[in-house]
């Protein structure tokens, strides 16, 4: 049997800003919405791509047992996307209140990290 990554799965507060972040940002496309009794939560389900991995977002609201406190990079560094224009990119995340918070440009090449609303790292690389 050889495993297959289907998905990452990260826990945010705001479910909604979430979702606006991470789709009218970074262009990706709800494909699931549900809520989970066992939990109390709701679950968004998105892609970049049709076929490709999916980025879940867990919303736990207060009083579930699963709303704990987290410490954003524990376990979790970042996520990464490829954008055509690195600039233009930045401004767009800058205009929307998410300005970049790391710019590297060495002999690789040059990418930049934001922030999302939950303060995970989101590494732009061209």
């Amino acid at each position: 049997m050889k495993p297959t990554f289907v998905y990452t799965g990260i826990r945010v507060r705001n479910l909604e800003a979430s979702v606006k972040f991470y789709t009218e940002l970074l262009g990706m496309q709800e494909t699931s919405r549900i809520k989970i009794a066992a939990t109390g939560g709701e679950v968004v389900g998105l892609v970049s791509q049709k076929g490709g991995p999916e980025l879940e977002l867990n919303y736990y609201p207060e009083g579930s047992e699963h709303a704990v406190d987290y410490t954003v990079g524990e376990g979790l560094d970042h996520l990464a996307f490829r954008v055509e224009n690195l600039d233009e990119a930045l401004a767009k995340f800058a205009k929307a209140g998410h300005p970049k918070v790391l710019d590297i440009d060495n002999k690789t090449g040059r990418w930049a990290y934001v922030s999302d609303p939950d303060g995970i790292y989101i590494e732009l690389v061209t």
